[in-house]
């Protein structure tokens, strides 16, 4: 079961890290200056870990159901982290902002599932 999902838990793992450790770090640098750039990489990391899921499990994901069900993980992983800045960490906070970014880069990845799996099909045949 982790083999089969090793590039998924690589992505928690990042995102782990990245939620948990201490801004300080991830300093704004001078040269990108961009109004809520945070947003931004919330919605592209969790829209890189559900892509990873639905790689991972493409030919599981039987039918739409099983693909949302899938998304579960990456939403409940995103309240989950803002959970854990809230009370793990002195120098970070929960954001329902970031929450929404995350579920927004989750949904966009369900989205773009939907679009692209029937193309795919096409050029199997």
């Amino acid at each position: 079961m982790i083999r089969k999902n090793i590039f998924s838990i690589l992505v928690a793992l990042l995102l782990l890290y990245l939620s948990l450790a201490n801004p300080e770090k991830f300093a704004e640098s001078e040269l990108i200056r961009i109004p809520n750039i945070d947003k931004i990489i919330h919605f592209g990391m969790y829209f890189l870990m559900m892509s990873v899921i639905i790689i991972e499990h493409r030919k599981s994901i039987k039918n739409p159901v099983n693909l949302l069900l899938l998304a579960l993980i990456p939403l409940s992983y995103g309240v989950l982290l803002e959970i854990l800045q809230l009370t793990l960490t002195s120098n970070r906070s929960a954001d329902f902002y970031d929450a929404l970014f995350d579920a927004a880069g989750t949904m966009t990845s369900v989205l773009l599932w939907f679009l692209i799996k029937p193309a795919v099909k096409k050029q199997v045949r």
